[in-house]
């Protein structure tokens, strides 16, 4: 399943001179052939007559690649020197002094060197579409955030490197390149995706059909999202209707806490919901008397901020209330935005905890309310999980 594709629906778009478009490629693993295809179609754009440049692609040392690339022109990375060693990115500022009408720009999820404008790629593309040039890219599905965790307990991987979901949500088109496992496999025994020296490795552990049976699930799941966007929003442009606004019934709420272990693992749960549901979801964060500015331990403070700016990352609407009762802030504050889901991590209290203090779970999922209370169950302690090849 792909979105609306073809060059020339992408052609049709391009604006250079207002805010770019974005066109994403997005595969379920590694060797699929996006950035071949992103080349195949510079190509065709080319001899279409629009100015494309490539401001970074990254060939892997696949041969079929590298000789798509052709004739298009280049422009030069920019090398920097880091910890002894000469790496290189792509030179964000000759890109934007070339000023062309669309940028080829690979591996959006990779994260930049120390030194340059941005930290991550993504950003990189996101300066390149406000300054009107447009940009194919690509990604693998296992890099959208709020995927992390269910690539990690399905496929016990930790993928390091991701992008923020609204990041695929602001693409103007999306198309899925699909592969077969039984197809993919028989590509990295020809070499033709890693050296000889790792294809064995990787065909015991990771390029096992299972996983890659799963993450072409998941790749099909993210693009049909997608194309239900693009489909929706073509339909309204056609018919004059407004914007569509979120509906009231389904706004989602997390309840944050101060120090919470596995934070990440409830933000992404509420983006997937959200995301499914094209609906607005709330972080809230509820501080204490305890928890007040002069008594939060600086660590405490640090985890806290970094979640917050993790939930921003997502697409949250990040809120904070003060007051001793939790679960009465929180219910208080569904009820004032229309929200009926609130989405809560399970607690990690002592029984003992709980018959003396009361239980913030507890009352909420009796809240009295039309409030639906979803308690996520939270990663085992002592949870190991491996580095993708």
């Amino acid at each position: 399943m792909t979105a609306p594709s073809g060059s020339s629906t992408f052609l049709d778009v391009l604006t250079p001179r207002e805010r770019g478009k974005l066109k994403l490629y997005i595969g379920s693993f590694a060797g699929v052939g996006k950035t071949y295809r992103m080349l195949n179609e510079a190509h065709e754009l080319r001899r279409r007559g629009v100015d494309v440049v490539i401001g970074f692609v990254e060939t892997h040392g696949r041969a079929e690649t590298a000789a798509q690339v052709g004739d298009l022109e280049v422009v030069p990375r920019r090398r920097i020197e880091y910890r002894g060693v000469v790496l290189e990115e792509m030179d964000l500022e000759a890109v934007l002094a070339r000023r062309p009408e669309l940028a080829l720009v690979d591996e959006l999820a990779h994260t930049n060197v120390p030194g340059v404008a941005h930290r991550k790629r993504w950003e990189d593309v996101m300066q390149l579409l406000d300054e009107g040039i447009n940009v194919i890219s690509a990604v693998n599905v296992q890099h959208l955030e709020s995927l992390n965790d269910v690539v990690a307990r399905t496929l016990g991987v930790t993928v390091r490197e991701t992008i923020p979901d609204w990041v695929l949500g602001a693409a103007d088109q999306v198309v899925n390149i699909d592969v077969s496992a039984e197809d993919l496999r028989q590509r990295l025994s020809e070499g033709k995706i890693y050296s000889a020296d790792r294809v064995p490795s990787a065909l015991a552990n990771f390029f096992t059909a299972e996983h890659l049976t799963t993450l072409r699930e998941l790749a099909l799941r993210e693009v049909a999202s997608s194309v239900d966007r693009v489909r929706e929003a073509i339909v309204r442009r056609e018919e004059g209707a407004p914007p569509p606004t979120a509906k009231t019934v389904d706004r989602i709420l997390v309840a944050l806490a101060s120090n919470p272990p596995h934070t990440a693992v409830l933000l992404r749960k509420a983006s997937r919901i959200a995301g499914r549901l094209n609906s607005d979801w709330y972080c809230v964060y509820v501080q204490t008397p305890e928890e007040g500015a002069e008594r939060i331990e600086t660590d405490v403070q640090r985890r806290l901020v970094d979640n917050i700016q993790l939930a921003q990352s997502m697409g949250a609407e990040v809120v904070k209330l003060v007051g001793s009762d939790i679960a009465a802030e929180l219910t208080r504050f569904a009820r004032t935005r229309g929200v009926t889901l609130l989405i809560i991590g399970q607690s990690r209290r002592s029984r003992w905890h709980r018959l003396r203090h009361g239980s913030v779970v507890e009352r909420l999922t009796h809240n009295g309310e039309s409030l639906d209370v979803l308690v996520v169950a939270l990663p085992a302690k002592g949870d190991i999980r491996r580095e993708p090849p």
